[in-house]
């Protein structure tokens, strides 16, 4: 376990914690453990996608609650090499993939459940992560958490505004992401910092309903066909304009 580096996920590996001076204590479980009920306790039948799985604590969750495939992806390969060491410790079995989330169209399938925990505010391109999620590889039910920081206030909205609108910007719970150049908490790829209105109204952009928050940083979402006029627009590929 020490020769795979610094882990990130406090996983219980046989009465071993790989992680036990963690610095959000015991970490991810202490996070699972607020959330861990609004999920179907039996998977039995379902695939399950983890995006960003890093250690794979929620992938090896939801192998214990049944689920027929789990599939973890992550675009490091030193997490991945920890996951597949505690999968099988634990005698679970998970594919691990190497991908990152603008890669994830490379599955060529869709998930019964799709995790997107801790991964949103890592990206420069969040919401064309979500919009590919939506695409590729949800199905039906999207479990997202972000960080959030600013007002959890939701601001009613209206589909339009007039140019001339300028003092709704500046309400607490207008959508708002904000942009991080330099570092946060030390981390350099801490990039957008999301207030809850903003969560809430990017997911319904990328063609997702919220149906439940069980935590404050936790959305569950079923996918809906997208709205006339709201596709998601796409890198042009090599050769084409």
């Amino acid at each position: 376990m020490r020769e795979l580096g610094t882990w990130f996920h406090n996983l219980d590996l046989c009465g071993v914690r790989t992680a036990p001076d963690h610095f959000l204590g015991d970490y991810p479980a202490v996070k699972w453990r607020r959330f861990a009920h609004a999920l179907p306790s039996d998977l039995k039948g379902m695939s399950v996608l983890d995006i960003g799985c890093n250690a794979g604590f929620y992938a090896i969750e939801m192998k214990r609650r049944g689920a027929d495939r789990v599939v973890g992806v992550d675009h490091d390969p030193d997490y991945l090499e920890q996951a597949r060491f505690a999968a099988g410790v634990l005698g679970v079995e998970i594919e691990f993939r190497e991908l990152s989330a603008y890669d994830i169209a490379a599955l060529g399938e869709r998930f019964d459940v799709v995790l997107f925990l801790g991964v949103l505010y890592h990206l420069r391109h969040p919401l064309l992560a979500l919009d590919l999620i939506h695409e590729h590889v949800a199905r039906d039910l999207l479990v997202f958490q972000s960080m959030q920081r600013g007002s959890a206030e939701i601001e009613p909205l209206e589909a339009d505004y007039p140019i001339t609108e300028v003092e709704l910007f500046e309400r607490p719970g207008f959508p708002r992401l904000h942009f991080v150049e330099q570092r946060y908490s030390k981390d350099p790829t801490n990039w957008w910092l999301p207030n809850r209105a903003c969560v809430e109204a990017m997911l319904r952009s990328a063609g997702f309903e919220v149906v439940d928050h069980p935590e404050e940083e936790v959305f569950l979402c079923r996918w809906r066909p997208r709205q006339a006029g709201s596709q998601a627009v796409y890198p042009a590929k090599r050769g084409q304009r």
